[in-house]
């Protein structure tokens, strides 16, 4: 099969290589896809330097995967022709290759009447929104897939996303807006109307916004701060929330950047990285075909021009998600 891989995990060159197929065992619930497309995420090719995996393995990227089970275990709920969808786990190579690997614990339904292309572009970003929101921020406490408790904990509470038209903000945006939460973003210019579009009540140009400045108005402390992108814009947003509140970052420990001056009391900071669930899919799932909320795609590539399209990952300013059509190869 063909397959893109980082040669080592020193490099951040690809190559187009073929690969052997990999060879499944389903007594650990794992099972063959036929991938039919996958999609990397930013930064990805320092992962394996910064955060080698548990055991040594080929660096094939892409942890988003779409496609069709092949054979699996026989009690698996996800039979041979079932059309699936993921975010496979970082212990075995991504799905930048034909045929891949996923477990029965992260494999979820692919949402019926969505493109293999849309499907490869939702899990990473919509699995990591739903842990902020159902778990990991602290207010829907116990409801991790109980979407009616959750939102009564979300109601009317006020929430600042930055890079809120990024992969994971606009999900972020989206699920904090059907939880009843008044939801501020901050993006670029030319992003506002996306981010207005996707429920936000206000959108702050953060090249034109000092934040400090406009948490000091009346009545725009935020009790909660969702940081996906760090740094400058992280201790920027320290500003905003309100004591007793919550700074949470999926880009570094929100305590690293806290401004030297800050004085609020009180403030929870949370850091997490997230984990393939198949409940967390399974749920979003049900939303995306109810049309509560969607992905979003930048472009779409074949396998074979993966510098390009690697190139535009790292940008920075692709909107949505960059995604392989494998179909595109043939």
């Amino acid at each position: 099969m063909q397959a893109i891989i980082q040669p080592n995990a020193a490099s951040d060159a690809l190559t187009l290589t073929t690969l052997p197929l990999p060879v499944i065992d389903p007594s650990l619930g794992e099972h063959l896809i036929r991938v039919k497309a996958c999609a990397p995420c930013a930064g990805e090719l320092l992962w394996p330097k910064n955060f080698p995996p548990p055991n040594p393995r080929e660096l094939v990227p892409c942890p988003d995967v779409a496609g069709v089970v092949v054979s699996g275990p026989e009690d698996s709920p996800f039979q041979p022709g079932d059309e699936v969808y993921a975010r496979t786990n970082y212990v075995r190579p991504g799905n930048a290759r034909e045929f891949s690997v996923g477990v029965t614990d992260e494999l979820a339904h692919k949402p019926k009447g969505l493109s293999w292309v849309a499907a490869a572009a939702i899990p990473v970003s919509a699995e990591t929104a739903w842990q902020i929101l159902f778990i990991h921020a602290g207010i829907a406490v116990d409801a991790e897939t109980d979407f009616a408790a959750a939102q009564t904990a979300w109601n009317g509470k006020r929430v600042l996303v930055t890079a809120s038209s990024g992969g994971v903000g606009m999900w972020v945006v989206q699920l904090a807006t059907l939880l009843g939460a008044e939801v501020i973003g901050t993006c670029g210019t030319a992003n506002i109307p996306l981010v207005q579009s996707l429920g936000a009540k206000e959108v702050l140009d953060y090249r034109h916004t000092n934040l400090r400045e406009w948490a000091e108005q009346p009545g725009k402390k935020v009790d909660v701060v969702i940081d996906c992108i760090g740094r400058q814009s992280l201790e920027d947003a320290w500003w905003t929330v309100r004591n007793g509140g919550v700074v949470l970052s999926i880009f570094q420990p929100p305590k690293q950047v806290c401004p030297t001056d800050y004085k609020g009391t009180g403030v929870k900071d949370v850091f997490f990285v997230m984990e393939p669930v198949r409940r967390h899919l399974e749920e979003i799932t049900k939303l995306v075909e109810l049309g509560k909320c969607h992905g979003m795609v930048d472009s779409v590539w074949p396998l074979d021009q993966y510098r390009e399209a690697f190139k535009r990952l790292d940008s920075g300013h692709a909107r949505g998600k960059i995604v392989f059509d494998l179909s595109l190869n043939h």
